[in-house]
């Protein structure tokens, strides 16, 4: 459809993918390399500048397999968000993500018996075929890396200066992809289409006490009773250090882009002193 169209060529022009004829930039040329959403290529490119490229090539791995997390048979509900709770990670889903997949690595590394990594993948309620084609996902991911020589910098998961960087690196590409909790219950609301959003019941967050008021998701689903899925907590101090301008001046207006302009308007002065002392 035209509409689905000139959508599509606004969002990559956000992405600076386009140049100001509307063919692809050069930064565009270098993410049409990967078989990957456009806002996924703009945040493993962007790793590289953050230097958290070994995460980020699992996270969009995690993403574009098929989801990991199996449905667990009636009865067995609580089993299973037991044993996931053990692989999640306190910054988010896509953090959880990188644990689970480094589990199951250590898992297949380390067989203490034959069928070791199967029911390992039982026991945590994962599926073991999703797992392993994140694998070959991410060996394609690096393979194309290293043939258009871009760094790949060593793992460093788990420090807050990695952790940091990461929330840097998606949120380069995934700005279009914030909402917020409206009302402190886990409604969240879209900034980009103003829609409200539940989270994803396979989500680290579902079902506890700690609901993060600003979050950047992978994906919303209407299929799936209007859920946002693959959910991190961020700050909106972060968001406003690294949102486009002029994306952010074409969002609708709302009480959560008014909270955002008032942290913009804050920060304003001290990235003005940045840019002189450069």
């Amino acid at each position: 459809a035209p509409e689905s169209l000139m959508q599509a060529l606004e969002d990559l022009d956000y992405l600076a993918a386009l140049d100001n004829e509307g063919n692809l930039s050069e930064f565009g040329i270098i993410m049409s390399e990967f078989p990957l959403d456009p806002q996924l290529s703009k945040s493993l490119l962007a790793s590289c500048e953050f230097e958290c490229v070994d995460e980020m090539l699992t996270i969009a791995a995690m993403v574009t397999a098929p989801s990991c997390f199996l449905q667990a048979p009636p009865g067995t509900e609580e089993i299973a968000r037991t044993r996931w709770r053990r692989l999640s990670h306190p910054a988010g889903d896509h953090f959880t993500l990188i644990n689970v997949f480094n589990a199951f690595k250590a898992a297949t590394a380390n067989p203490t018996q034959p069928g070791n990594t199967e029911k390992w993948c039982r026991d945590h309620f994962l599926s073991c075929s999703a797992l392993s084609m994140a694998g070959v996902i991410r060996a394609e991911l690096v393979e194309i890396m290293k043939r258009i020589e871009l760094p790949i910098s060593p793992p460093d998961f788990g420090s807050e200066e990695n952790l940091l960087s990461i929330k840097k690196a998606l949120l380069s590409g995934y700005f279009m992809h914030i909402a917020r909790d409206v009302d402190g219950s886990g409604n969240y609301l879209m900034l980009t289409h103003k829609q409200v959003a539940q989270l994803h019941p396979f989500s680290s967050y579902y079902n506890t006490r700690r609901i993060p008021e600003w979050v950047l998701f992978h994906e919303f689903s209407i299929s799936e009773g209007n859920s946002i899925r693959v959910v991190s907590e961020i700050s909106p101090q972060l968001f406003a250090e690294l949102v486009p301008q002029y994306y952010f001046s074409n969002l609708p207006p709302s009480e959560s882009k008014d909270i955002l302009q008032g942290v913009i308007n804050h920060l304003a002065p001290v990235s003005a002193t940045k840019e002189e002392q450069k």
